[in-house]
């Protein structure tokens, strides 16, 4: 099974940083593309950054000019430097990877989540 791990996460005061990382496992032959995602209770779960192999990235409103995603292919992580943190980013954010196997195909993996929380 593809199993995926965050780190990172923590207690920040706004207009702090902090700079989450995200490592797959288990049998990936593709890595197709890596991103955050963030939730809190109530809400639906929303994109926060994401990045392609290629190298396209795609941006929340709301983390353009702030937040910046890098992905590694070769060892099969993905960061996410966030500067300038604002309490409305504190959330659950969720590590996703779609990743291509040669016994199912591309499949999308969610790890378990980190939590955010930036203080006034």
């Amino acid at each position: 099974q593809v199993q995926l791990a965050e780190s990172g996460g923590g207690l920040v005061q706004s207009g702090g940083s902090l700079r989450l990382a995200c490592a797959t496992s288990g049998d990936v032959d593709v890595v197709n593309s890596m991103g955050w995602y963030r939730q809190v209770p109530g809400k639906d779960r929303e994109l926060v950054a994401n990045m392609e192999k290629s190298g396209s990235t795609k941006y929340a409103d709301s983390a353009k000019g702030r937040f910046s995603i890098s992905m590694d292919n070769t060892k099969r992580t993905v960061s996410l430097q966030m500067n300038s943190l604002r309490p409305e980013d504190t959330a659950d954010y969720y590590c996703t990877a779609n990743v291509y196997t040669s016994s199912l195909g591309s499949v999308p993996y969610w790890g378990q989540g980190t939590q955010v929380s930036v203080s006034s």
